[in-house]
């Protein structure tokens, strides 16, 4: 297992909507997190507001029982489909991701800003965990960062990276102190 400062790298996973709905998901991740020898805690699995808009219950029975594993969940791009308040209230969910659309000139305060706000308001009054993707400034970050967002995802960072590139970039992260995501 990598580490950065001491933290195991955490990975995260989308899920589409056909995964969600296989019977053995549980099972399936299970497996997943024995032959990979990743700690269950190291995983979060991304679901789509969309998803959440069949079989509700099935949905929330399927989450239980990965989290039961030690897995986190997480609501991506969260604001852009259906959002309904009330299912935030109901699901088994660890972190709410922040659509790029709502990131992307957030700096300019204001109207701009009020969406991000919000979410990262309501998140934080639920406990969960805010990411807000697409940042690109260093002042789109510092005006979510005052808001309390937790983690930020963007090319502020760093673009796309092939895999052998990604241990050097760790390691130079690492040094300069900005490992998270």
């Amino acid at each position: 297992m990598a580490l950065v400062e001491g933290q195991a790298l955490s990975v995260a996973v989308n899920l589409s909507a056909r995964q969600l709905k296989e019977p053995g998901l549980p099972g399936l991740v299970a497996d997943a997190l024995a032959v990979s020898g990743l700690p269950a805690e190291c995983l979060e699995l991304e679901i789509t507001e969309s998803m959440l808009m069949g079989d509700v219950e099935h949905t929330i029975r399927v989450l239980k029982s990965i989290r039961a594993l030690g897995v986190r969940i997480a609501v991506d791009d969260f604001g852009t489909d259906y959002s309904s308040l009330s299912y935030l209230q109901r699901l088994p969910i660890d972190t709410l991701k922040i659509d790029r659309s709502f990131v992307s000139g957030c700096d300019r305060g204001g109207r701009m800003m009020a969406i991000p706000h919000a979410i990262i308001f309501l998140g934080k009054t639920l406990g969960l965990h805010i990411v807000a993707e697409g940042v690109e400034t260093a002042a789109e970050r510092d005006m979510l960062k005052v808001c309390g967002c937790n983690e930020y995802q963007g090319y502020f960072f760093s673009r796309p990276l092939q895999s052998a590139a990604v241990d050097d970039y760790l390691l130079a992260a690492s040094a300069a102190g900005q490992t998270r995501r």
